[in-house]
C-alpha cells in the first residue's frame, strides 16, 4: 500500500502542541501553535518527590500528556476520535484503514524506539506525539514537531514505539478530527485559556504547585549538596533542566509560547495589556534559560558547587515572584 497524503510539516516547539496544530491545518482549521498551547492551557509547573522518573522526583512545566489537546478540541467544538489498543497487528490496521481514507492521524509513542531520533536524544519517554500521513514501500510517512521535515519509519519501529512500555505507555495510541467546525469565534476559548492558565500557577492551594511549587524547588534545591550528596544533588539537578530543556520546550521555551499566545490573545481580545504581560514573560523565559545555563555549567564541573546552589535558588524565587505578579495582574484584567 502507497499513500502519501497532501500534508503540509511544519516544525514547532513541543510534540502534542504541534502535532495538534498540523493536524487541524490538514483538517481546514487554520491555528497556530501558540494558539494551541494557550487555548489548551498548556503552561504549568509542578514538582512531585514522591512521583520518580529514573529515580529522580518528577518536575513538570506543563499539564498532564493529551489535555493540551483535549482542552483545546473541546473548547472550539472539535470532534474527535482517540483509540487505544490491547492488539498490535490492529492497532496497525486501523492506522493503515485511515490513512487509506485519506486522514491523517497523531499517535503516542516511546521516543526511545524512534529511529530517526539522534541517539544522544532516544531516551525512555513514551509521550511524544507525532502525525502519520501516509506509507510508501513499506514505511510510514511521519511528521514529527520536533524535526524540519518529514521522516519515515518502518512498520515494526512505528509499532514498537506505539506500544514502548513503561510510566505513559501509550498503549497504541491514536487520535484525530472526525468533525472540524468552519466558523470559530476564538474570543471565548482563549478567554478560558488565560484564566485557567492564571489559576493553576497562582490559586491552587497545593504547595507542589505553581509558583508555590518553583519556590518549593528553590528550599529543597538548597539543601541538596547536604541532603543528598555532591552527586546525587548533581543528578537531581540535572534531572530538573532535562524536564526544563529537553522534555518538550520545559520551563523557558513553555514561557516563550505562552508569550506567543498572550500577543495573539491581546489582539484577538483587543486588550493591550495582554501584549505588556507578553513582554514580562519573555523576560522570565530569560531568568529560566540562565538558570539551566549555570545549572549545566555546575553538572560539568565548570563551576564550584559550594557556591552555585544558592545561586540557583535565588534565581528560582526571581522567576517565583516575577509569575506570581504576572498571573496576578493577568487574574485581575477584565477578560
Amino acid at each position: 500500500m502507497n499513500i502519501k497524503l497532501d500534508f503540509t510539516h511544519h516544525q514547532t516547539a513541543h510534540c502534542e502542541t504541534g502535532a495538534t496544530a498540523n493536524l487541524l491545518n490538514f483538517n481546514g482549521m487554520q491555528t497556530t501553535e501558540s494558539l494551541v498551547f494557550g487555548i489548551g492551557g498548556g503552561l504549568f509547573f509542578g514538582y512531585f518527590p514522591f512521583v520518580k522518573l529514573n529515580y529522580v522526583p518528577l518536575t513538570t512545566f506543563r499539564h498532564a500528556p493529551g489535555k493540551i489537546f483535549n482542552s483545546f478540541t473541546r473548547r472550539l467544538g472539535i470532534k474527535v476520535e482517540r483509540k487505544n489498543f490491547k492488539n498490535q497487528t490492529q492497532a496497525m490496521d486501523e492506522l493503515d484503514a485511515l490513512l487509506a481514507k485519506g486522514k491523517p492521524a497523531a499517535c503516542q509513542t516511546g521516543v526511545y524506539w524512534l529511529p530517526y531520533f539522534p541517539s544522544a536524544y532516544r531516551f525512555h519517554f513514551n509521550a511524544h506525539n507525532i502525525v502519520v500521513f501516509g506509507r510508501q514501500n513499506g514505511h510510514y510517512l511521519v511528521s514529527d514537531p520536533n524535526m524540519d521535515h518529514p521522516v519515515t519509519i518502518s512498520y515494526e519501529d512505528l509499532q514498537r514505539a506505539r506500544f514502548a512500555k513503561g510510566p505513559l505507555a501509550p498503549r497504541g495510541k491514536m487520535y484525530y478530527p472526525v468533525n472540524v467546525p468552519e466558523n470559530v469565534d476564538l474570543v471565548k476559548p482563549v478567554r478560558k485559556g488565560l484564566k485557567e492558565i492564571a489559576f493553576n500557577m497562582t490559586r491552587i492551594p497545593f504547595p507542589l504547585v505553581g509558583v508555590r511549587g518553583i519556590r518549593y524547588v528553590a528550599r529543597q534545591l538548597e539543601k541538596w549538596p547536604q541532603s543528598l550528596g555532591p552527586k546525587m544533588a548533581a543528578r537531581y539537578l540535572g534531572q530538573l533542566i532535562r524536564m526544563q530543556e529537553e522534555i518538550g520546550t520545559g520551563g523557558a521555551g513553555f514561557r516563550f509560547l505562552f508569550a506567543s499566545f498572550l500577543q495573539e490573545a491581546a489582539e484577538i481580545l483587543s486588550r493591550r495589556e495582554l501584549m505588556e504581560l507578553s513582554h514580562a514573560v519573555t523576560a522570565v523565559g530569560d531568568r529560566w534559560r540562565e538558570f539551566a545555563l549555570l545549572g549545566a555549567r555546575l553538572i560539568k564541573g565548570r563551576s564550584q558547587s559550594k557556591d552555585v546552589y544558592p545561586q540557583l535558588a535565588g534565581i528560582l524565587r526571581t522567576c517565583a515572584a516575577q509569575e506570581e505578579r504576572i498571573f496576578t495582574d493577568l487574574r485581575k484584567i477584565q477578560l
